[in-house]
C-alpha cells in the first residue's frame, strides 16, 4: 500500500508518503504560500500514484474542502479525514465529550502509544502549545492548552505600547540559554521560551508525582527551539502526527 498522509495545521501543511509502512517522504508548505500561490505550489511535489490518502486536519473546513478537491482531482483518492474517538490505537480520550478533543494532539498521543507503552507527556509546540499526559496503559489524564511563542510575543507587541516599541528598535542580544535579557525584545522573546518551557516541566513534574516516570515527547514546529533547554532527556520527533497517521492506516490493514 502506497499512502499519503497529511498534517494541516494553522501555520503549517505537512505531509508524507508512506510505502511498505515506512515514511519514505516528507515535506512541509507554509499556510501563507498556499493562500498567495494556490495548491499547485503542493501537488507539484505530491506523487500522482496512490492508494489511500488520510488527513489530520485543524485548519478549518473550508481548507479540508479545497484539500479534498486538489487531492481528487490530483490523485484520483478521496480524503479520509480522522476524527477524535473514545478509544482506538491503544489510546484512551480522558475527554467526557471525546470529539471535543483536537484531532492534532489525538493522533499525536497514537503516534507516541505506538513508539513506547509507557507513561508519556505529549507536548505539541506550534501556534499553540498543547501538553497530553497518558499513564502506562495509554490513558489519556488530560491535557493542557498554552499560548505559543509567536502568540505570546505578537499580544505583547499588540496589545502593549511601551514594550512595543522599545522591540521593534531595539536588536536582540539574549542567548536561548541566557537568564535574563539585557533588551526589550530579547526579554519578551526569552520570557516566552521560559513560559512554555515551565509549562512543560510543571506537567511532567505532577505526573511523576503520581509515580509515573514519563518519556517526554516533542513534536511541532518550536520544538526544536525548546528542546535543550528542557530538563531531563526530551524526545523530538517533528513528524509525530505523520507516523501516528501512518499507524492507523497500517494497524487498519
Amino acid at each position: 500500500m502506497r499512502a499519503l498522509l497529511f498534517d494541516a495545521g494553522n501555520t503549517k501543511l505537512k505531509w508524507g508518503v508512506l510505502d511498505g509502512g515506512e515514511l519514505v517522504r516528507t515535506g512541509s508548505i507554509a499556510q501563507q504560500t498556499l493562500r498567495e500561490s494556490g495548491f499547485s505550489a503542493l501537488t507539484t511535489r505530491l506523487p500522482r500514484r496512490i492508494d489511500r490518502v488520510i488527513a489530520c486536519n485543524v485548519a478549518g473546513q473550508t481548507f479540508a474542502t479545497r484539500l479534498s478537491g486538489v487531492i481528487g482531482i490530483h490523485c484520483e483518492r478521496d480524503v479520509h479525514f480522522v476524527r477524535s474517538e473514545a478509544e482506538a490505537h491503544g489510546v484512551t480520550s480522558g475527554y467526557a465529550n471525546p470529539r471535543q478533543l483536537g484531532v492534532d494532539r489525538w493522533v499525536a498521543m497514537i503516534g507516541a502509544r505506538a513508539a513506547w507503552q509507557k507513561a508519556l507527556l505529549v507536548v505539541d509546540a506550534g501556534t499553540a502549545v498543547t501538553i497530553d499526559a497518558l499513564d502506562r496503559t495509554g490513558r489519556h489524564l488530560g491535557g493542557r492548552i498554552v499560548p505559543g511563542l509567536h502568540l505570546m510575543c505578537d499580544a505583547l507587541n499588540t496589545e502593549t505600547s511601551d514594550i512595543a516599541r522599545a522591540a521593534s528598535t531595539r536588536r536582540t542580544r539574549a542567548s536561548a540559554a541566557g537568564l535574563f535579557a539585557t533588551d526589550t525584545k530579547a526579554a519578551v522573546e526569552t520570557g516566552a521560551l521560559s513560559a512554555v518551557c515551565g509549562a512543560v516541566e510543571r506537567a511532567a513534574r505532577e505526573l511523576r508525582g503520581t509515580g509515573a516516570r514519563p518519556v517526554v515527547v516533542l513534536t511541532g514546529g518550536d520544538a526544536s527551539r525548546i528542546l535543550a533547554l528542557l530538563e531531563g532527556k526530551p524526545i523530538h520527533r517533528p513528524n509525530l502526527v505523520l507516523e501516528g497517521l501512518a499507524h492507523i492506516l497500517t494497524s487498519e490493514t
